[in-house]
């Protein structure tokens, strides 16, 4: 049974959704764009038999807090939003990080500052920074299907993405639903959480504070790495699993993880994409499961 509540998160209140005994180990999933807690919905269901799992709406979705400023959604400001969040329900223990897409690109960096407080992580098509940066530097192909981040920063994005219920918006859960893998129930519930006050911009202000630029066509990439090796280590026991399909973060994306993560899993799913935890619920959960339990 889904349960739901609010929970300070420094200046905060993150509204989130929860399942299994609150003294069992905890799950924290993170989800992405355009998404909210809903994501998880299944994953909180099937594993709350064994697993204390809480899904928040990260700041700027659904019913949490909104802030309008961009500088609210640096990376720095979401790590330390997600820990204080945390200690609510971890009860000074360690846990496990679970994410997908944005939520992933959080995680990624959550485990990067705070290895202490992970037993592991595990990524569902969520690029690692590294990884990104080069292959946006490198790939003309991974340039090319990042071209959408601009259009999601750009003035007035909110009334176009917004216009004909939401029908930019959705274009990218379109395919998905087209296979039957989202329902009509699924997208009003998509749409009511678009509909909050605020959400809109809190979700693109996430891509409006992002330090890493995919360049336009015809634009020279950057001449010098934003990151160094140095600040991209991460210490946890690491699984990804990753949807082959993924039209917006190609292959290549998931290719030579072992620079950054020395203890790595890797799974690739040939007949998923990017919506992996939509398009295959049942082997989304028999992963994490297997994992949670090694």
């Amino acid at each position: 049974m889904i349960r739901h509540g609010y929970a300070a998160a420094n200046e905060l209140k993150l509204h989130y959704a929860a399942s299994g005994p609150e003294d069992a180990p905890l799950v924290l999933f993170l989800h992405g764009y355009p998404e909210f807690w809903y994501t998880w919905a299944r994953q909180l269901e099937d594993l709350g038999d064994t697993f204390h799992c809480v899904a928040p709406d990260l700041p700027g979705y659904n019913l949490s807090s909104k802030p309008p400023e961009v500088a609210r959604y640096r990376t720095k400001r979401l790590i330390a939003d997600v820990a204080d969040f945390a200690r609510h329900f971890a009860r000074k223990r360690k846990f496990t990080m679970v994410a997908h897409d944005w939520g992933g690109a959080l995680a990624w960096a959550f485990a990067i500052r705070h290895p202490e407080l992970l037993e592991r992580l595990i990524i569902l098509n969520a690029v690692h920074p590294g990884a990104f940066q080069r292959e946006i530097a490198k790939n003309p192909a991974q340039a090319a299907a990042s071209q959408y981040i601009h259009d999601i920063r750009a003035e007035g994005a909110e009334d176009r993405f917004a216009a004909n219920e939401y029908a930019l918006l959705w274009r990218s859960l379109e395919k998905t639903a087209a296979a039957g893998h989202l329902t009509v129930q699924d997208r009003a519930a998509f749409i009511t959480a678009w509909s909050q006050p605020g959400a809109l911009t809190g979700m693109f202000n996430w891509y409006r504070a992002m330090r890493l630029d995919p360049p336009k066509p015809g634009a020279a990439a950057p001449a010098a790495e934003l990151y160094d090796d140095a600040a991209l280590s991460v210490r946890v026991p690491t699984r990804v699993l990753w949807g082959l399909q993924d039209e917006a973060l190609l292959p290549g994306c998931v290719e030579g993880l072992e620079r950054w993560v020395p203890d790595l899993e890797v799974s690739r799913v040939p007949d998923a994409g990017h919506w992996i935890v939509y398009e295959k619920p049942a082997l989304v959960t028999q992963s994490l499961r297997q994992w949670l339990n090694s």
